[in-house]
């Protein structure tokens, strides 16, 4: 593997020259089989690549990510697909293996924000995973290795220039990192603490119960927000990531986000939504976005009018009420926080999304009353007393 090697630009193009490098005289841990990824591409690739390395070595199960703007849409292990989830990932079609599984997940858990993703995978990527990223609107892909067919596969996406990274699987970083921001140096430890089970052992609530599931998607939760730029809170369920909420401000507004897409990817598991009557050959983005637009409360006249393009017979949209009823049935649902919940509005609107499931930091001055209101939600809460900020 090369020392170093140029980009085409930095994170816009008039930030040239750009490239990527080794301060020391080792090779880089990544070498490129194809394309010519860009310097976020990059980004998107080393922080997934994390996530990912960090889940399988957790769970001891195939782990995926998709990134955008370095931060994950979606993550997941490989768990079992229901047939609703099958259909509304668009891969009733196909049988997968664990890894593509585990993709299948990460991709489906907000397929908007996925368009357009970098790829991270835990394993060897195999003909499976390979089929199902190739007919997927995607930039790159980075794991340890690809088996040949595969890579084939891969290669010829996006007209020959898909991105495919190869990366070492045993590299490990300085115990140090820098970053220069305004001709400033910045040096700090790399965080490099592991998730452990011993950061769900303080159970702060009246209710304490702890089923494996609930700590599968807990660990998910954790090392996913470790890799999501702060404020940033995630909802999981079933092994995967529901609806993350990234980069905000407020910790409220993280969890209306998120608690939004959480909502959205319950509702598209509805039975209507699952026998809307497409077109044939109508593309998955295309259907994406129809489905969207089909859930949403304020889908324009303009964008109805798409509909007979799209849509067999123009669907009849769900009402409130049965939009309630169907929100209603979600349930043991975990949140993450990346740091401590300092009102309880963050469990109100948690417990509208089928939270059961609770670990932050803890250290708010409003800690008792946040505690208060989990248990009137018959929540389990933990307070892990570590903060996972991540800029």
């Amino acid at each position: 593997m090369p020392s170093s090697f140029s980009l085409r630009y930095g994170i816009n193009p008039q930030q040239a020259p750009a490239r990527v490098f080794m301060r020391s005289d080792s090779d880089l841990p990544i070498a490129v089989l194809n394309g010519s990824p860009g310097y976020i591409n990059l980004l998107d690739a080393l922080n997934a690549w994390q996530l990912v390395r960090e889940l399988k070595a957790a769970l001891s199960l195939p782990a995926a990510a998709s990134f955008k703007h370095v931060s994950p849409a979606g993550a997941a292990v490989s768990v079992p697909l229901s047939d609703a989830l099958k259909k509304s990932y668009f891969v009733d079609d196909l049988e997968l293996s664990p890894l593509a599984t585990a993709y299948a997940r990460a991709r489906g858990a907000d397929r908007l924000c996925s368009f357009g993703d970098f790829i991270a995978l835990s394993d060897t990527v195999d003909i499976s995973t390979a089929k199902l990223i190739a007919r997927e609107v995607s930039d790159g892909v980075i794991a340890p290795a690809y088996e040949p067919a595969a890579l084939e596969i891969l290669k010829s996406k996006k007209q020959g220039k898909y991105a495919i990274i190869q990366i070492d699987p045993a590299y490990e970083p300085p115990f140090t990192e820098t970053r220069d921001v305004f001709g400033v140096t910045f040096e700090q430890r790399r965080h490099d603490r592991l998730v452990s089970p011993a950061d769900f052992g303080n159970i702060v609530t009246k209710r304490r119960d702890l089923p494996p599931d609930a700590i599968r998607d807990l660990t998910l939760a954790w090392i996913t927000l470790k890799y999501t730029q702060s404020n940033s809170v995630c909802f999981v369920a079933d092994g995967q990531t529901i609806g993350v909420g990234a980069g905000q401000q407020s910790r409220i507004h993280c969890v209306r986000l998120a608690g939004q897409k959480a909502d959205l990817w319950w509702l598209r598991q509805h039975p209507v939504v699952l026998s809307l009557p497409f077109k044939p050959n109508i593309k998955r983005p295309d259907r994406d976005n129809a489905v969207d637009q089909f859930l949403r409360d304020d889908v324009t006249p303009s964008e109805k009018a798409d509909w007979p393009d799209i849509f067999v017979q123009t669907p009849r949209q769900l009402t409130p009420d049965e939009k309630r009823e169907w929100l209603s049935k979600l349930d043991s649902v975990t949140l993450g926080s990346d740091a401590f919940f300092p009102f309880s509005d963050s469990i109100h609107r948690a417990a509208m999304s089928g939270v059961k499931y609770v670990v932050e930091p803890g250290g708010s001055t409003r800690d008792d009353s946040v505690i208060q209101t989990a248990d009137e939600y018959g929540m389990t809460m933990i307070f892990s007393g570590v903060r996972l900020f991540h800029h």
